[in-house]
């Protein structure tokens, strides 16, 4: 199969370093559970969420992301079976660029740079699978859709959910 897998909130925990940013700067109490269903720069007083919403645009943000537990196992394992493509919307944010090849470099060194695909719309992937954490990157993807669980889309329906990489290894491998 030909797998595609996105980063921020599949691979990459953007959403606990959003918190964790938030928390540091304002003395916040967020926690992942207390924003469940919302977009962390939502759960925010007002005066602060222009703040978090920039915390994607400042140098380093995407380089030091700590990955998703048991993603780099289950995707050195998937990608001994099948093409596994990391696909990432990075056009939005450039400094991103250069922060996710490095990050993918210390992390998942077995995929490969041609397997890297940093775009913007995703709808143009043609493969098996996309996993993805968005419903706006699946809802047009023509294969089959995975929507991986996060905070924020606690709420999502009318994807095949996978709430774990453990999940992501029952349904592919």
């Amino acid at each position: 199969m030909i797998i595609f897998v996105d980063m921020d909130e599949v691979i990459a925990d953007t959403y606990g370093a959003h918190i964790e940013i938030y928390n540091s700067e304002f003395g916040g109490q967020l926690t992942a559970q207390s924003c469940l269903g919302n977009e962390v720069w939502r759960m925010v007083p007002e005066a602060h969420q222009e703040s978090v919403r920039k915390h994607a645009t400042r140098k380093g943000f995407f380089r030091d992301l700590k990955p998703i537990a048991d993603s780099i196992p289950i995707l050195k394992r998937l990608s001994e079976v099948h093409q596994v493509y990391i696909a990432s919307a990075a056009m939005q944010f450039p400094n991103s660029l250069e922060e996710k090849s490095d990050w993918l470099d210390e992390h998942l060194p077995f995929i490969p740079w041609q397997n890297r695909i940093l775009c913007g719309h995703k709808h143009i992937l043609k493969g098996d699978v996309l996993i993805d954490d968005r419903s706006y990157n699946l809802e047009r993807f023509d294969g089959r859709s995975l929507q991986f669980t996060s905070p924020h889309n606690v709420n999502t329906e009318g994807f095949e959910r996978v709430n774990s990489w453990k999940e992501v290894a029952e349904k592919l491998l």
